[in-house]
């Protein structure tokens, strides 16, 4: 008989896809297009530093997801693993359909458009108007052994308490 053991924590960068980090490199070197009719030394530095400050700013604004047995922190935001409740991961046709229709506005959102799937992790704290965190993923499996939960990754449209 084998056993699983859940694992204890989680944590991931939802990092930007390929196409972003070079959409970023190109537009920080268009900065340079003023320059180069001056003195191309300029347009070389102005192209350096731009691409230098597109790159940073991708850096600093990619959000870390951490999971550990007591917590749960998306971007900024943390929950104590306590207040949740309902946990479930979605992908495909199923991701689409939380971000889209079966969107509640009063959720909190981590949500990267290049990553497909998407955790809903519905929040029970009762001094909480928030009713779930709708965040993206790359290891939804893995979001889901560490909460607990034994629901499998959805791919068809289905709500929350669905």
């Amino acid at each position: 008989m084998t056993m699983t053991t859940r694992p204890d924590s989680h944590s991931e960068k939802l990092w930007p896809a390929w196409w972003i980090w070079t959409a970023g490199t190109l537009i920080g070197a268009s900065v340079s297009l003023m320059f180069f009719p001056i003195d191309a030394v300029f347009g070389f530095l102005a192209m350096a530093v731009g691409i230098a400050l597109v790159l940073f700013a991708l850096v600093v604004t990619t959000p870390r997801l951490t999971v550990t047995a007591d917590r749960l922190t998306v971007g900024r935001a943390q929950i104590e693993i306590a207040h949740i409740g309902h946990v479930v991961a979605h992908r495909g046709d199923a991701a689409r359909e939380q971000l889209g229709p079966g969107l509640d506005a009063r959720s909190y959102r981590c949500i990267r458009g290049w990553i497909d799937p998407v955790v809903t992790a519905e929040i029970t704290d009762p001094q909480d108007a928030t009713p779930y965190w709708l965040f993206s993923t790359r290891h939804p499996q893995r979001v889901l052994d560490v909460l607990g939960s034994s629901e499998p990754i959805r791919d068809a449209g289905a709500s929350l308490t669905g």
